[in-house]
């Protein structure tokens, strides 16, 4: 979330006819991000977030601005897209696709606590459950297929060791299956600062741009990986085992298919799941 293309009061001023939110008053950009443009909007009903869609195309936002608006309509506490008068959630904006939601109150942690991490997994869980009766569906754009083909442009930044490793890494993932583990539609970058507190308690959970349809099992290992990092003087390895047990048990939902879903888990391992999240989330972001 950050200001790659300015948009002024006037022209906003301009583009917000196309609703019926009032007027506007204010207008910041936000600095935070890296994938988006992104501004607070106030007007004289409300405070939204206006964000402009850099590297994604118009035709690929109804997926994430549907499963938003059908989440937050289940009762989770996601970021709402706003209609305009045509009934749609996107327009375009200086030339790029753009879109209005409902601001949500708080900040992101950058420490999160064993009992935060569980609340974590309570949304997480909460999403999954929410996304059963989404009926759209996206195949994950950055799956193994993705980071096979993106292999050649890491290879050149990292050592030997590292080439060895990555490739190991690709040939071990592409021996696990993964057909029978419980799907849906999952979040797919729910780091700590996609989550919003305000007073010791979730208030929002954003930034759904890399949501697609997978395992469920994949979204919890994305969570873990950032959630779960290692404190100054303790270990990663020390820290996934204090925050992801939490973290897990919480989310697990009450579905026909969790103890099966459980019993997949064992015999492949989260550790695969985390694995492959690793690779994903990272190279997505930009690591």
């Amino acid at each position: 979330m950050s200001v790659f293309t300015t948009v002024t009061h006037e022209q906003l001023s301009a583009w917000l006819t196309n609703y019926t939110i009032g007027t506007l008053t204010a207008l910041e950009g936000i600095a935070a991000g890296i994938e988006n443009t992104n501004y607070f909007v106030t007007t004289a009903q409300g405070r939204y977030v206006l964000t402009l869609f850099e590297k994604l195309k118009a035709a690929e936002l109804p997926f994430y601005l549907n499963l938003m608006d059908h989440l937050a309509g289940k009762g989770v506490p996601s970021a709402r897209p706003v209609r305009n008068r045509a009934g749609a959630f996107s327009g375009e904006l200086n030339g790029k696709p753009a879109a209005l939601v409902s601001f949500l109150r708080g900040s992101d942690i950058a420490a999160p606590t064993a009992g935060q991490c569980a609340s974590c997994g309570t949304l997480l869980a909460d999403v999954h459950k929410a996304g059963r009766s989404y009926s759209a569906s996206m195949d994950n754009p950055r799956g193994l297929r993705w980071c096979e083909s993106v292999m050649p442009e890491i290879i050149p930044f990292v050592g030997a060791d590292g080439v060895a490793l990555l490739r190991e890494e690709i040939r071990f993932q592409s021996r696990q299956h993964r057909d029978a583990l419980p799907r849906g539609a999952i979040h797919a970058d729910l780091f700590r600062d996609n989550v919003l507190w305000d007073d010791g308690r979730i208030s929002g959970v954003i930034d759904f741009y890399f949501a697609c349809t997978d395992t469920l099992l994949y979204d919890v290992a994305i969570t873990v990986n950032d959630w779960c990092m290692a404190e100054a003087a303790t270990s990663t390895a020390t820290a996934q085992r204090r925050c992801s047990k939490p973290t897990v048990r919480r989310g697990r939902s009450p579905r026909p298919s969790a103890a099966h879903g459980r019993e997949c888990c064992a015999r492949q391992r989260c550790g695969s799941g985390c694995r492959v999240s690793t690779i994903s989330t990272c190279r997505a972001r930009g690591s």
